[in-house]
């Protein structure tokens, strides 16, 4: 027969017991006999027949899955499993990107308008309280008598109105040359170049199309006859004083207070204020941050906590085309003779060293998880 002492002894490391795993349940998403959920934690613990507690890591520090591959999940093999090679598959590219990465938000438009700043949105929290280049904060006013001027905020009406958009990002790398990529960069509806890369003299493999042309203002290209005819101009800012530069090239004003680039920068640009554009800076936050898993630094641009720009540019269009493929990115250090732009046969890999600003490695290790999981599809088998 039990004491009351034992008896109340018995009562309490019963209590202890259920208090341990109703808690453990919820603090450490414990789950009898059952597979990890998938979900953005980092450790799974499983509670097996035997009490043995084991930790299965499912994701990185970033939030992207571990186990990457290309196949498809069964929910999904009868949406795009069947469709026929070459069709465009509707919402691909930001259903894989989920299936990967399961913090990832969409959508996100694609270039600042005035419509965006009056509508309060978890997006625009996000933007609203940084300074350039993660952000807009102290640049609304110049901000909005740029896109009062721009008038037009999308891509035009034939593109904004297709039900599915495939995506091409070139990157300016030396793996494009002899790689005969123009008629089928060419067939992609959009696509996106960046800063002066030419097309004139490389068309066999960069194709004659360009729909926008991302840029900053000392990258962008200072002879206005070499602009592309019938393409957007899109402003990447990285400083406060690139917005003021933007103002002078809507209205045709003089260029004035050039004091803080860093190399010479355009007069002025050939299109229209109606063919202009700012991108979006959620995407150089996003991209930084989240998905490269670069330093914040308080939210201040800083020693390697800048993207480049055609990762920026990639970013964009997994929120806004529903395939992406990306072609001339390839930063191979084991290459050190190879070109570094397929447009300059004297600058060579070796030429890349350590920069202050980016962090080549980690945006080489994001871009591979995105070709691994076919996210994005690498055309020139450089990344």
């Amino acid at each position: 027969m039990k004491t009351p002492h034992k008896r109340l002894l018995f009562i309490l490391c019963g209590i202890m017991v259920v208090g341990f795993i109703y808690f453990s349940s919820r603090k450490l998403r414990l789950v009898w006999g059952l597979k990890p959920q998938r979900d953005a934690a980092e450790t799974t613990v499983v509670l097996t027949k035997g009490a043995e507690v084991k930790r299965i890591t499912v994701y990185d520090e970033q939030g992207f899955l571990l186990k990457l591959d290309k196949k498809l999940p069964p929910e999904w093999v009868n949406k795009y499993g069947n469709l026929s090679e070459g069709v465009c598959k509707p919402g691909y590219a930001a259903a894989k990107m989920t299936a990967i990465y399961p913090k990832f938000m969409n959508p996100a438009p694609m270039f600042l308008d005035r419509n965006f700043f009056k509508t309060p949105s978890k997006l625009l929290s996000k933007v609203s309280k940084y300074l350039p280049p993660f952000g807009f904060r102290t640049q609304e006013r110049v901000i909005d008598s740029i896109l009062s001027a721009t008038k037009n905020y999308g891509l035009g009406a034939a593109l904004d109105s297709l039900s599915c958009k495939r995506c091409v990002i070139l990157g300016n790398g030396g793996v494009l040359l002899n790689k005969s990529l123009g008629p089928r960069i060419d067939d992609y509806d959009v696509v996106v170049r960046l800063n002066e890369a030419p097309v004139s003299g490389y068309v066999k493999d960069v194709g004659t199309k360009t729909t926008i042309r991302i840029t900053y203002p000392e990258g962008a290209m200072q002879k206005p006859e070499k602009y592309d005819k019938d393409s957007l101009f899109v402003l990447s800012a990285f400083k406060p004083l690139d917005f003021k530069w933007l103002k002078q090239m809507v209205f045709k004003e003089k260029l004035r207070g050039t004091e803080g680039f860093w190399k010479s920068v355009a007069r002025n640009v050939l299109q229209e204020p109606n063919e202009i554009r700012i991108l979006n800076p959620y995407f150089i936050q996003e991209a930084a941050f989240q998905f490269i898993g670069l330093p914040s630094n308080n939210g201040l641009m800083g020693k390697g906590n800048i993207p480049t720009l055609g990762t920026v540019a990639i970013t964009m269009a997994l929120h806004n085309c529903d395939e992406v493929a990306v072609a001339g990115f390839s930063y191979n250090m084991n290459t050190p003779n190879a070109l570094l732009h397929y447009y300059n046969k004297t600058v060579k890999m070796s030429a890349v060293k350590e920069s202050w600003t980016h962090n080549i490695a980690k945006e080489k290790e994001f871009l591979r998880k995105l070709v691994k999981a076919n996210v994005i599809t690498d055309l020139t088998n450089g990344i």
